[in-house]
């Protein structure tokens, strides 16, 4: 507990942090007097385990209830050691544990089709009704654009569509293909609004059922169609590629790859847009924790690993948004919903899920608040003057969206 206790004394300079260790006694580590906050370390073996794994010991740890936060919730701990890490900097053991896991990542991240779709199958392939109880009723599971921070999960998440057509500019007639497809709303949006035709390809089973039941409901089986398909096997040409939220689960070592075929799947006027999570520290390893529990083979991108195999695919990048601080936002609003249906979600699952969940959201979100996490929207053509010269045709085009929408709500009227 001795080496712990040093270990937090020299990181908290924001906050008070109350110890209460395995034997009931109450050690505070002062900084500022808030946040203040209290947890408890049940057993000598967890503290351990701090010490030589501390991100996957504190993971497992709230897991399995062998670490609680007497008073507060986890997201309150994780924001305060985070707050503190992005003022101080990691502790030096931790980062020579980072470095040793850097030798491993690209065997952590070996992403070939069978195992890409076990991956995915992992996370995505979950109840379906677990996804309903804390997304918007479009089923957005990527970041949403919040142009009011008042703006609730729904606006923001029609917002973000919008933004992200009107960086696409798909036109009537056209093929579009929507690479990591989700369970269809932007497929089906962009085909709704625009006139052009979608293919989805997705590596989830449920995804895959979802996305073209909708499009079946919506009378739209003939202009968007979604399959399941891995992206290195699609075929065909494409007027305008998208693609959101898939990108974390492609793998360092196959960036080149995507792109390469990214590339060889758009027309030669064509407009790509990938929006993806990413870093704004140097490349890194995947946390172990998320490696293991959420997101098996992903992994999170720094721009300078991006950039180089763009360059080489033959693309070029006309436009790029960081959009960290909105997906901070998102994941706010997914954790409010979560805990108002986490009953539900404890009788799905059981309470190491839910506590799971609630550790897998809470820690997103301070990633994108305090360390380092950003969303990229890179644009790309294949030449130059295919996207206007200014940027002022996005706002453009969201108003027309807007104005569409609004008609067609008169009409229904």
């Amino acid at each position: 507990m001795f080496m712990l206790l040093s270990i937090f004394r020299r990181l908290i300079n924001v906050g008070t942090l109350r110890v209460i260790d395995p034997l009931g006694n109450i050690h505070v580590i002062e900084g500022t007097a808030e946040p203040d906050l209290t947890i408890r370390y049940h057993d000598k073996g967890i503290v351990r385990r701090m010490l030589l794994n501390p991100s996957m010991a504190l993971g497992e740890g709230y897991m399995d209830g062998r670490i609680t936060v007497e008073n507060g919730q986890v997201y309150d701990l994780l924001a305060l050691l985070s707050m503190n890490l992005q003022e101080n900097g990691h502790h030096s053991f931790h980062k020579f544990t980072e470095s040793l896991d850097m030798l491993g990542r690209r065997i952590h991240q070996y992403n070939p089709a069978g195992r890409s779709k076990q991956n995915v199958a992992h996370h995505y392939d979950l109840s379906g009704e677990l996804y309903e109880l804390f997304l918007d009723s479009d089923l957005q599971y990527s970041c949403a654009y919040f142009e009011d921070p008042e703006n609730d999960i729904e606006t923001a998440q029609l917002h973000k569509k919008r933004h992200l057509m009107a960086k696409l500019l798909p036109e009537k007639g056209q093929k579009v293909l929507d690479i990591g497809s989700g369970w269809g709303g932007l497929g089906l949006y962009i085909a709704k609004h625009s006139g052009a035709s979608v293919t989805g390809v997705t590596l989830s089973d449920e995804q895959h059922k979802v996305s073209n039941e909708r499009a079946r409901k919506q009378g739209m089986a003939q202009q968007a169609g979604f399959n399941l398909r891995d992206y290195r096997d699609q075929q065909g040409l494409f007027d305008r590629i998208i693609s959101v939220g898939m990108f974390e689960h492609v793998g360092v070592g196959h960036f080149g790859q995507f792109f390469s075929q990214m590339d060889r799947l758009l027309a030669k006027d064509g407009i790509a847009l990938l929006h993806t999570i990413g870093r704004t520290d140097p490349p890194t390893a995947t946390d172990p924790w998320i490696r293991k529990y959420i997101f098996p083979g992903g992994y999170i991108p720094a721009l300078s690993e991006i950039m180089p195999k763009i360059e080489r695919s033959g693309l070029m990048i006309t436009d790029i948004e960081c959009l960290g601080l909105h997906y901070a936002e998102t994941l706010k609003q997914w954790q409010i919903r979560f805990r108002k249906n986490r009953d539900r979600v404890k009788e799905i699952y059981d309470e190491r899920f839910c506590r799971m969940w609630e550790y897998y959201l809470s820690g997103s979100e301070v990633s994108f608040r305090y360390l380092g996490l950003t969303v990229f929207q890179i644009q790309m053509t294949k030449r130059a003057g295919i996207v206007p010269m200014t940027r002022t045709y996005i706002g453009d085009t969201e108003k027309a969206l807007d104005q569409m929408a609004a008609e067609k709500s008169e009409q229904a009227a």
